[in-house]
């Protein structure tokens, strides 16, 4: 499974009785087959996954999963607390017709955990996974961040196939390239950091951002591929300042109103998280005309 290129990490749109709403799902799926995304990534942190249910992850999975076009890499997010739920989870996601499962490091029992809780946890995953698993370090969310070494140990095993790592550590990144197997896909997760990580020998990324400017997105990897240097490093400074002001400054919320913005079902976030007040409404208006100037004209 060659898990390289650009893809979203998918949010979770809300009918307004709070339910998932399918039809906004398709809505996004359709928008993105347009474009050049490698595929998909559903229930991931950015699809408000730990506010779902065990049902509305399955409604989540299989409208991707039928409005995805045909080639699309699908991946869901199956990681939970308990490694026997990880496994669960991961096989529902293979008989849904996903290929690949992200999952993440547990993380409630942080003090607990040393190198050897992950790389248990994650063997005996991949041992009964019957589709191949990308590790997934978001030290931001679980304040816990996968380490080189422990990455290399666990890039062995033959349906480990690569790692999101969201931590924006280059060090880290680059430390892993240089000693997993070559076959390992390294994607980062930071939109800010997307140019150099593709330099040290990244893949591709997962990206909130690509939610909203997919087209950025991807035309920053093809850049990179190209050889286009110069344009590359100028397309990734604006998408830093993106980056910045839309997902890291608000969140979930401001990145489901900036989807609006651009024509995408964004809609409000899940409670307890807020929806945008009107002076962050006007930041994130502001930010998105800095790549779309007809947005600051909404």
């Amino acid at each position: 499974m060659d898990v390289s290129g650009i893809f979203p990490a998918l949010t979770t749109p809300f009918a307004e009785d709070g339910s998932v709403s399918v039809a906004g799902i398709k809505q996004n799926i359709g928008l993105y087959n347009q474009t050049g995304l490698a595929g998909y990534v559903a229930l991931g942190s950015t699809g408000e996954s730990v506010l779902l249910s065990r049902e509305e992850a399955e409604v989540v999975l299989v409208a991707v999963k039928e409005a995805a076009a045909p080639g699309k890499i699908l991946i869901a997010g199956t990681g939970a607390e308990s490694t026997a739920e990880t496994i669960a989870r991961t096989k529902r996601a293979a008989a849904l017709g996903y290929h690949v499962a992200l999952v993440k490091t547990p993380y409630y029992y942080k003090p607990a955990y040393r190198a050897e809780n992950f790389t248990q946890h994650y063997r005996a995953v991949a041992d009964a996974a019957p589709i191949p698993v990308l590790l997934y370090s978001v030290p931001i969310f679980t304040g816990i961040a996968l380490e080189a070494p422990e990455i290399i140990t666990l890039a062995q095993h033959p349906n480990i196939i690569g790692i999101k790592d969201s931590s924006g550590s280059i060090q880290r990144l680059g430390e892993t390239v240089a000693g997993a197997p070559a076959e390992f896909r390294v994607l980062t997760g930071g939109a800010s950091v997307v140019y150099p990580a593709l330099a040290v020998g990244a893949r591709g990324a997962i990206l909130a951002l690509a939610d909203l400017l997919p087209e950025k997105c991807v035309e920053l990897y093809q850049l990179f591929q190209q050889g286009r240097h110069a344009d590359a490093k100028a397309l990734q400074l604006q998408l830093v300042r993106a980056s910045k002001s839309i997902a890291s400054d608000t969140g979930i919320p401001g990145l489901k109103y900036a989807m609006e913005l651009r024509g995408y079902a964004g809609g409000a976030p899940r409670p307890p998280l807020l929806p945008l007040s009107a002076e962050k409404k006007k930041s994130v208006l502001a930010a998105l005309g800095e790549v779309y100037p007809a947005a600051a004209r909404v």
